[in-house]
């Protein structure tokens, strides 16, 4: 089968890259894995999506923002960083911004639901569900994607959006920097007694990391990083044992606590693609770019780099040029790494200092947070990091 693009995954990154190119001519094919009921219905998977201004504003223009129940977005408004047992940190604030709220919080599951229903109808979108990639390759007169049925898919341009541990972006040699943090991440919804006043928490606690993004109600996601041996027996306790040993790990600054959703866990890996296009392929969303989530970019990143590659698609179609040109995806490559590299860098550097045990990082830390707090154009440059306008 013959397309102009063939897009490897069908997560948010792959789908929102798809909805992008709807108005052009182009005849776009998404291989994934789950099928398409699976994608048009995706089931809960604990994680909530930290949204910048700037991502409401992309999703608004691909049609998805408005597909969200306004009970479903959540203001984050404000956010602190705490350290060890004390109740003083450094606290970020919309009024840091020019905004009413540093950004929103919204399912990750609902977001996929959204893109999926924003893409499904696209005369110029095939889906091919319930496909397994067997090897991609490419050449100066376009690329192959190679299912495991045997069927062989061609195209000017392969896009790989199959995850930070993505299995097209080895296919097609390109290595990347991958730091596995050796921690464990569970992600659950809880009701709490004491109101969270829409402020996200990241608290690097002595042995734990924590951290709370504020849903609409008196209920948040909750998200503790453990080493693994020591998650084990908090994913299979009961949940009233479950309610209380939260309710302590969060010194019971939240009063009671009630587990209200499914228990997900998953590994903390970091991933840096070294090059984000090769002949005729580009990498977007996870594939590129995985981030730590202690500063909430993992999706925001992924919807700026396929909003970047479509827009430059879209201007070489205007123009009549190639949409796969080697000067069109160096320009995509430059952009990205621009937008990304400083950010991944200084988060490596800070869940390095804020999760290490050692004394003289526990006192670096808390110093540090001490001085930002008291520091209110550092506080301004986070906010806008965190609003996306920076």
């Amino acid at each position: 089968m013959n397309f102009d693009i063939v897009i490897v995954g069908g997560g948010p990154a792959g789908l929102c890259f798809a909805r992008a190119l709807k108005d052009t001519p182009l005849k776009i094919a998404i291989v994934e894995t789950q099928s398409a009921e699976s994608l048009a219905d995706p089931a809960f998977d604990g994680r909530e999506i930290a949204l910048t201004h700037f991502s409401e504003k992309v999703l608004r223009e691909l049609d998805i923002w408005q597909r969200f129940d306004a009970n479903d977005v959540s203001d984050l408004r404000d956010a602190k960083v705490l350290n060890g047992p004390s109740l003083q940190g450094m606290n970020i604030e919309h009024r840091h911004s020019d905004k009413a709220a540093l950004g929103y919080l919204i399912s990750n599951h609902l977001i996929r639901k959204a893109a999926f229903a924003a893409v499904k109808d696209s005369t110029n979108v095939t889906l091919l569900a319930n496909a397994q990639v067997t090897n991609v390759a490419t050449a100066q007169s376009g690329g192959t994607v190679t299912l495991a049925s045997g069927e062989v898919l061609r195209a000017a341009l392969v896009i790989a959006a199959d995850s930070r541990f993505s299995a097209a972006r080895r296919q097609m040699g390109i290595s990347a920097r991958m730091h596995d943090f050796g921690k464990v991440m569970m992600v659950c919804c809880m009701e709490h007694d004491v109101p969270h006043e829409h402020v996200a928490w990241e608290w690097f606690d002595y042995g734990q990391t924590l951290a709370l993004l504020p849903m609409n109600g008196n209920r948040s996601s909750v998200v503790i990083t453990l080493p693994h041996q020591d998650m084990q027996p908090l994913l299979t306790m009961e949940p009233d044992a479950f309610n209380a040993a939260m309710a302590a790990r969060f010194s019971h600054r939240l009063g009671e606590m009630r587990l209200v959703s499914t228990r997900h866990a998953y590994p903390l890996v970091a991933v840096y693609a070294d090059k984000f296009v090769g002949n005729r392929f580009a990498l977007v969303g996870d594939a590129a770019v995985g981030m730590h989530p202690v500063t909430a970019h993992g999706f925001n990143f992924g919807l700026r780099s396929a909003n970047t590659l479509a827009s430059l698609i879209i201007k070489a179609i205007n123009s009549g040029g190639d949409i796969a040109a080697d000067s069109l995806l160096q320009s995509y490559e430059r952009t990205h790494r621009r937008a990304t590299l400083p950010l991944y860098v200084a988060t490596h550097a800070v869940a390095k200092l804020f999760t290490s045990e050692s004394t003289p990082s526990r006192m670096l830390r808390d110093a540090a947070l001490k001085i930002g707090e008291r520091v209110t154009p550092f506080k301004r440059l986070v906010a806008a990091t965190l609003t996306g306008a920076r």
